[in-house]
């Protein structure tokens, strides 16, 4: 497993992953609500020999500090600018899972010019659809239900029966073990708060509250986009892809057909391949577009 990685950033830790030649190709992988860089782990063995490989915890995810913050997708793109800059990288291939694609879409709008390619995965912001779980942990009330749901004990009860369930081998799936890895996380006061925030900035009881669609050719501009889903996606539908797709000009569709809402968890070998493809792909067209670093 990569190792994790600290820097002070406007007076908040940040904990994140870096892996691979500091002067490769720079790929920023940007994970969703409630998880963290652990989520992209499978994807570094099969891009970091090629690529430098940049994986954050968001502000208020993971290990990086959880203040009483502003966490909407704009914010979050200011924050990845400001990380980006204490890193020392002009410019990224930005690879953005669920509300993570959102925060790319965000980031390439406010801020083009660090964004050399951009690849959405199972990406929130391009339509309403989303699962009801979701949907009901937005509505008033539900700060005074995770506390219960996800209480010191439920968790513990939790981890026990996990670690049955693994030693009977009746929980193999990476897709299952990022779930319950969520969920855990919520048993932390300060985890839940910025979970809440982030959640409630992009997601009500009807669904999704920002969609990009009817504006993604000026949004997104000249930048090589690649779109992938999973179709077995449970908490944003494939369709989304296609319909982005549709409305974004010159942008690439992937489809794994035998992925769900995490293809890095699901098949990362498979995903890790579409991404380097688009990646070479682009590079060698660069000289003739006459684009920037």
């Amino acid at each position: 497993m990569s190792d994790i990685r600290f820097l002070e950033l406007n007076g908040h830790l940040v904990a994140y992953r870096d892996e691979g030649d500091p002067a490769a190709e720079p790929l920023l992988l940007i994970h969703g609500v409630a998880g963290s860089s652990l989520a992209w782990v499978p994807l570094f063995a099969h891009l970091s020999d090629k690529y430098r490989v940049i994986a954050p915890d968001l502000l208020g995810h993971g290990q990086s500090d959880k203040p009483r913050a502003d966490y909407s997708l704009g914010a979050f793109a200011v924050w990845l600018r400001d990380f980006l800059d204490a890193l020392d990288i002009p410019a990224v291939t930005l690879v953005g899972h669920s509300l993570g694609g959102g925060i790319a879409l965000q980031l390439v709008y406010q801020h083009r010019a660090y964004s050399r390619r951009l690849v959405l995965v199972n990406s929130g912001g391009l339509g309403s659809d989303v699962s009801m779980p979701l949907r009901l942990l937005s509505t008033p009330g539900a700060e005074l239900l995770l506390p219960v749901v996800a209480s010191r004990p439920a968790v513990l009860l939790g981890n026990g029966v996990l670690a049955l369930l693994t030693a009977g081998g009746l929980v193999e799936s990476p897709r299952t073990r990022e779930r319950w890895r969520k969920y855990f996380t919520l048993a932390d006061p300060l985890t839940r708060h910025a979970f809440l925030r982030t959640l409630r900035s992009v997601v009500d009881i009807r669904g999704q509250t920002l969609s990009a669609l009817d504006r993604l050719p000026r949004l997104v501009g000249d930048v090589p986009t690649l779109i992938v889903a999973g179709a077995q996606d449970e908490v944003i539908p494939s369709s989304h892809a296609h319909a982005a797709h549709a409305a974004l000009p010159g942008s690439r569709l992937e489809i794994i057909d035998d992925a769900g809402h995490h293809p890095m968890l699901d098949r990362p070998a498979t995903l890790a391949h579409l991404i380097d493809e688009f990646v070479m792909a682009d590079a060698s067209l660069l000289p003739s577009r006459n684009r920037g670093a």
